[in-house]
């Protein structure tokens, strides 16, 4: 039996059952899962947390499912990586990288909320499950979906990188491109969701898609030995993430799992796709939607679901924002990369270079313990790459072949 009590609108109020629905009837805001916090605090504590397998749901009880999860039963409890190396090379203190690019099955973040979706569409007896997506969540849906022997149907922008596209054809899906942004692809499949009975992961069923990002910011409390860290620097595209991880943060809190959450949450966007971004360095409550123009197609929503909801959690942590050019991400990639051996997308080369434009502004405090979320594998988004490094020289097996190149290596 979950602690799910049923949905609740998080503008006005209005409490809804357990049912496929995320918009409020009554002011059109977006609903929330509720949750039975007292129940909940009678049974959970840290030893049962560690008694249990690593993955996402041993927090189960904090996650939105009725029964026991049905796909995904091996996704979450990715490394938090000390970045030593890297913390050097920024002159910072204490660096850790949540490194969710070697998440399984499909290397990225998205298959936590996807596990979530896809095991609660089973639960309310769909048959098909849908998205639309700039990749990940593509990849994501396909995988989970074959693993849960339901039909997927995926709806991507038209000109997504040929490595996402063909990572989330490999898995049979209903695949369609579309001729325009993710923002066109989303418009199209809430007109598909309203009229098929289709399970679309980030439409009607939301609420409980989201929910699974918790996981990211549970780990991150646990693997630090049981506490919030001082900062965390969040790469956004429609802003459920960054929420998310500060939930999970707090509702931590109201358990007694940790102590005081004192973490000031930190947005990265790219420039030619930053409507939150642009946002907070404005002082504006809420954002204006942009048409994207970048390369981090990962990240690129100019119309964020959860944006205003991010700014809310950046200013009221004390956070901040930041945004760089699409020459600055792909420096973010080469520098982790040369100084953690680790592989990020576009996403990750975001945040990277966003921390780095933070530190040199004063709004990241160097001393202060600070988790980068590296969100995306590096292999799915190598287009972002080509052509940027020299070509290698080519020789014949011959000592003598080698020496000629040496001091050009």
């Amino acid at each position: 039996m979950g602690y799910v009590l049923g949905l609740r609108c998080k503008e006005c109020g209005k409490e809804y059952p357990k049912e496929p629905k995320h918009v409020c009837e009554l002011c059109f805001g977006p609903l929330e899962v509720k949750y039975d916090f007292d129940a909940i605090k009678k049974v959970l504590t840290r030893e049962l947390i560690e008694s249990r397998k690593p993955n996402m749901w041993r927090y189960k009880e904090l996650l939105p499912l009725d029964g026991e999860p049905t796909v995904g039963l091996d996704v979450g409890y990715t490394p938090l990586h000390e970045a030593k190396n890297l913390a050097k090379k920024l002159g910072m203190k204490k660096l850790y990288l949540k490194n969710d690019s070697v998440n399984h099955p499909t290397f990225s973040f998205k298959d936590r909320v996807v596990a979530s979706a896809v095991s609660k569409a089973k639960e309310f007896g769909f048959d098909a499950v849908g998205c639309a997506s700039t990749g990940n969540l593509a990849n994501s849906v396909a995988a989970l979906a074959a693993e849960g022997n339901m039909e997927a149907q995926v709806f991507i922008p038209f000109d997504l990188e040929a490595g996402k596209v063909i990572a989330s054809q490999v898995f049979g899906p209903k695949l369609v491109k579309i001729y325009g942004s993710y923002d066109d692809v989303n418009r199209l499949c809430s007109e598909i969701a309203d009229k098929y009975k289709v399970a679309f992961v980030n439409i009607n069923i939301r609420p409980y898609y989201g929910d699974g990002s918790k996981s990211y910011g549970y780990e991150i409390a646990e693997q630090l030995g049981w506490r919030a860290p001082e900062q965390v620097v969040v790469p956004i595209a429609g802003s459920s993430l960054i929420t998310k991880v500060y939930t999970a943060f707090k509702e931590f809190e109201t358990l007694g799992l940790i102590g005081k959450v004192n973490t000031k949450m930190f947005g990265a966007q790219a420039t030619g796709c930053s409507p939150v971004t642009t946002a907070v360095k404005n002082g504006w409550d809420n954002f204006k939607p942009q048409k994207p123009t970048t390369i981090a197609k990962s990240i690129a929503i100019g119309n964020p679901a959860d944006g205003y909801y991010g700014i809310k959690v950046i200013n009221e942590s004390g956070g901040w924002a930041e945004d760089v050019t699409d020459k600055e991400l792909v420096d973010g990639i080469n520098l982790i990369a040369s100084t953690e051996g680790i592989f990020t997308e576009t996403a990750g080369g975001v945040v990277v270079s966003v921390t780095q434009k933070l530190l040199e502004q004063g709004k990241l405090d160097p001393d202060k313990e600070t988790v980068l979320c590296i969100t995306g594998n590096g292999l799915k988004t190598q287009e972002a790459l080509v052509g940027r490094y020299p070509d290698a020289p080519e020789i014949y097996p011959k000592l003598e072949e080698y020496e000629k190149v040496k001091a050009d290596l």
